[in-house]
C-alpha cells in the first residue's frame, strides 16, 4: 500500500490553490523539463523570516510561489509537515505540524481558506502548542498513523493517538542514531503487509546521496537503506515527493537549495528501490530563498 499519492494530492490542493488573498506574491514561471511528464506535480511549504508561509511548487511543466494574506506564524518553523488536507476550489483545510525553533514545543497548525466573490482568498491560521520534547529538530516526516522525526543524529518515530478526544502523539521510539549527514527526509509511502509492511523514506545526505530507508513498522528498529543515487545531491535542504496523474507508478521529486536553486526530477518506477530510470534537470535560481521543508 502507498498512500503518498493520497498525501500529496491533498497537499497540491491545499498549498497551491488559484486566486490569491494577498496582494503582489503570486508568480509562476514556465521552467518545463521534458524528463518529467506534464501530468506530475509536487508541491512544498516554506515560511519567511517575516512569518509568511508561501508554497514552492511545479506542475505541468511550470513552477509557482504561492502565498495568502493572513497565512503567518509569528516564528519560522525549524521542521514542518502537512498531515491532512481537504477542500475544493472554493475552500481549503489544512492540518500541520510545526516544531518551534526555540521553546522545545511541536504545535498543531490549523489553516483555512475560502474563496471571496471576489476571486481573493479569505485565509484563518492558528498554532496551538500539541506536545513538548521537540527541542533541537531538525526534520519532520509523516506517514499516518507515524511522525518521524529528526534531532541531531537520532531518528524517533511518534505514533498517532488520541487522549481525552484531542489528538496528540504518543511518547518517542528512538529508532537509531547516525543520521548526522542526513539532511531532508520525507515519507514515500508504505508496503508490504503484515509483519513486512515497512514505511519508506527518502532523503538526502551531506556526501551527496539519494537514499530510501525502509523502516518495519512491528519492529521500527529494524531499518534497511539503499543509495539510489550517489552523488549531486549534498546540496539540497529541502526534498519532495508528489503524484502524477498519469504515471502513477512514477514519482516527481523536487529539490531546493537554500540559496534559491530548484530541481526537479521523475523516477518512473518509484517501487524498485533504483533510480537508474530517475530523469531530470535543474530548474536554475528561482529565488526560492524562504527556509522550505518537504512534503
Amino acid at each position: 500500500m502507498n498512500r503518498k499519492p493520497i498525501l500529496a494530492g491533498a497537499a497540491a490542493l491545499a498549498l497551491g490553490a488559484t486566486g490569491l488573498g494577498m496582494a503582489g506574491l503570486a508568480r509562476s514561471a514556465d521552467a518545463a523539463v521534458g524528463d518529467v511528464p506534464a501530468d506530475c506535480s509536487v508541491n512544498t511549504a516554506a515560511y519567511r523570516s517575516d512569518g509568511q508561509r508561501l508554497s514552492y511548487g511545479y506542475s505541468a511543466g511550470q513552477t509557482s510561489t504561492k502565498a495568502y494574506g493572513n497565512d503567518t506564524l509569528g516564528w519560522v518553523p525549524s521542521a514542518h509537515q502537512q498531515i491532512g488536507a481537504s477542500g475544493d476550489d472554493t475552500v481549503f483545510r489544512s492540518t500541520e505540524v510545526a516544531a518551534h525553533p526555540t521553546d522545545g514545543w511541536l504545535y498543531k497548525v490549523s489553516r483555512e481558506g475560502h474563496l471571496q466573490d471576489d476571486g481573493t482568498w479569505s485565509v484563518t491560521s492558528t498554532a496551538a502548542r500539541l506536545k513538548s520534547g521537540f527541542a533541537g529538530t531538525r526534520v519532520l516526516a509523516s506517514g499516518s498513523p507515524y511522525l518521524f522525526r529528526l534531532a541531531g543524529g537520532v531518528l524517533y518515530r511518534y505514533q498517532e493517538k488520541y487522549v481525552d478526544g484531542e489528538f496528540t502523539y504518543s511518547a518517542p521510539v528512538k529508532l537509531t542514531t547516525g543520521w548526522e549527514s542526513v539532511k531532508t527526509l520525507t515519507y514515500e509511502g508504505t508496503r508490504g503487509s503484515g509483519a513486512s509492511t515497512v514505511d519508506v523514506l527518502i532523503g538526502t545526505k551531506a556526501n551527496g546521496e539519494l537514499r530510501e530507508w525502509k523502516i518495519n513498522r512491528a519492529t521500527p528498529t529494524k531499518i534497511s537503506g539503499t543509495t539510489l543515487r550517489t552523488s549531486g545531491w549534498g546540496s539540497f535542504t529541502s526534498l519532495s515527493t508528489g503524484f502524477c496523474a498519469e504515471h502513477p507508478n512514477g514519482r516527481p521529486l523536487l529539490a531546493i537549495t537554500a540559496d534559491g536553486r530548484g530541481s526537479v526530477h521523475f523516477d518512473a518506477n518509484s517501487k524498485d528501490g533504483v533510480a537508474t530510470d530517475m530523469k531530470g534537470a535543474s530548474l536554475g535560481q528561482l529565488g526560492w530563498t524562504a527556509k522550505a521543508y518537504g512534503q
